[in-house]
C-alpha cells in the first residue's frame, strides 16, 4: 500500500546530523544538551534516533510522553512546572523536574519517600521574561525551605527565556544566574553542578561564543529539529532545516474568482475575512486544515504556489502560476515552522513517516 496523506516524513539521518552537530558544539563548551521531544510528542523512532546519535538526557513537557520512554536508557528531565496531581508519576517517569513552587516541591517530597526514591528539581529563576520561576529576591528564602525536604535534592537553577515575553537571553541576564549560584553555595554549604541556561534561544550565544562559562545545561528542541536558534531565527551552522516535510493531497482543483459573491460575515473561527481582487486563479484544495496544522507555518515547496487560506478541513492553494502539471490526487509539500510541526505531529489526522 501507499502513503496515507496528510502526512508528515520525518528524515532521521538529517536530524541525527542536527544532533551531533549541536551536541558537538556544545560539548566544546562543557555543556549538556537535555534534547526536548515535546514538538513531536517523543515518538520513540525519532527519540531512538536522537539517542544513538549520542544524546543523554530528554526532556518533555507531558508525564504521559515520559512514560512513554521509560523503558529508554537515558535521563528524563519533565519541562513543565509539575502539577501537584502528578507527583506521584513525576518520582516514577523522571530523574529531574523544573520546578518554581515550594507546595508543589512538598508534595514531590512526599511522593518520593513513599517510592523509596531521591528526586532532582532544578529550581527556575525569573529572569524577565515572566512565565515559570521564582522571582531573584525570592531565591535564597526558597532554597532555604528546600534543603530541608527528604528525598529532594537540589541539583541546580535554571531559567526560561524567549518563549512568552521574548526576552532574549544574554551575558547580562544569565550571568545573574552565576551570581545566584555563588550565594546559594555560600549560604547553604552545597555543591548546584547544573546551572541549565534556557532553550534552543540560548543557542546563538554558543555559536558567537558569548555564553558565560558557568552555564553548563541547554534544553534544545527547535534548534535540531528545524536547524534554528530562536532568538533572532537564524541557521545553525551546518545544520538541516529540513527534516520534516509535510505533504498533502490535491482533492479539487478549478478555476474560480478570488472575491466570495455575497455579503461576508464571520468565518469559521469567528474572524471577519478579507480578499484580494486578483480575478480568476487555478485554486486547489488539500485535505488539510487547521485542526491539523498552523497554516501561517507553511512555506510551499513549489516556490510558485501560494496560499490563499483554510479552513478546519481544508488548504486552498493558487496553484496557477506552478509550472508542474497538477491534477486531483498530486501531492503538494510543505515546509513547517515549529508551530506547525507541533499541531501536525499531535494531529492524529496527520499520518507520520520515518525515513532512514
Amino acid at each position: 500500500m501507499g502513503k496515507k496523506y496528510p502526512c508528515m516524513e520525518v528524515d532521521l539521518k538529517k536530524l541525527t546530523h542536527n544532533v551531533k552537530t549541536i551536541l558537538a558544539m556544545c560539548n566544546k563548551k562543557h555543556i549538556e544538551v537535555a534534547a526536548v521531544t515535546k514538538v513531536y510528542c517523543a515518538k520513540k523512532p525519532i527519540v531512538e534516533a536522537i539517542l544513538e546519535a549520542g544524546v543523554a538526557m530528554v526532556g518533555d513537557s507531558r508525564i504521559l510522553n515520559l512514560k512513554k520512554l521509560k523503558d529508554l536508557n537515558c535521563k528524563k528531565m519533565l519541562l513543565r512546572i509539575p502539577m501537584i496531581s502528578e507527583v506521584y508519576d513525576v518520582v516514577r517517569y523522571s530523574d529531574c523536574s523544573l520546578n518554581s513552587e515550594i507546595d508543589t516541591i512538598e508534595q514531590l517530597a512526599k511522593a518520593a519517600k513513599k517510592l523509596n526514591k531521591i528526586h532532582n528539581i532544578i529550581l527556575m529563576v525569573d529572569l524577565g521574561d515572566l512565565r515559570e520561576g521564582v522571582l531573584i529576591n525570592d531565591v535564597v528564602s526558597s532554597v532555604s525551605k528546600i534543603v530541608k525536604l527528604d528525598n529532594i535534592k537540589l541539583i541546580g537553577i535554571g531559567t526560561n527565556v524567549t518563549c512568552y515575553g521574548g526576552v532574549i537571553p544574554d551575558s547580562e541576564n544569565l550571568g545573574k544566574l552565576t551570581k545566584l549560584k555563588i550565594e546559594i553555595e555560600k549560604t547553604f554549604d552545597l555543591k548546584l553542578p547544573v546551572i541549565s541556561g534556557g532553550n534552543s534561544s540560548s543557542l546563538y550565544m554558543v555559536i558567537n561564543d558569548t555564553m558565560p562559562k558557568e552555564i553548563n545545561q541547554l534544553r534544545i528542541g527547535e534548534a535540531i529539529v528545524l536547524g534554528r536558534e530562536t532568538s533572532f531565527g537564524k541557521p545553525v551552522p551546518n545544520c538541516y532545516d529540513d527534516a520534516f516535510i509535510l505533504s498533502g493531497e490535491i482533492v479539487e482543483i478549478k478555476s474560480k474568482p478570488t472575491l466570495p459573491t455575497g455579503t461576508i460575515g464571520m468565518d469559521a473561527f469567528g474572524h471577519i475575512p478579507s480578499f484580494e481582487d486578483k480575478g480568476i486563479r487555478k485554486r486547489a484544495i488539500i485535505a488539510l486544515g487547521r485542526q491539523d496544522i498552523r497554516v501561517e507555518g507553511i512555506t510551499p515547496l513549489d516556490n510558485d504556489i501560494s496560499i490563499f487560506g483554510a479552513s478546519s478541513d481544508h488548504l486552498i492553494l493558487d496553484v496557477t502560476d506552478s509550472k508542474k502539471q497538477l491534477i486531483v490526487g498530486s501531492i503538494v509539500e510543505f515546509k513547517i515552522d515549529y508551530g506547525c510541526l507541533l499541531k501536525a505531529m499531535t494531529s492524529p489526522y496527520v499520518e507520520k513517516y520515518y525515513n532512514n
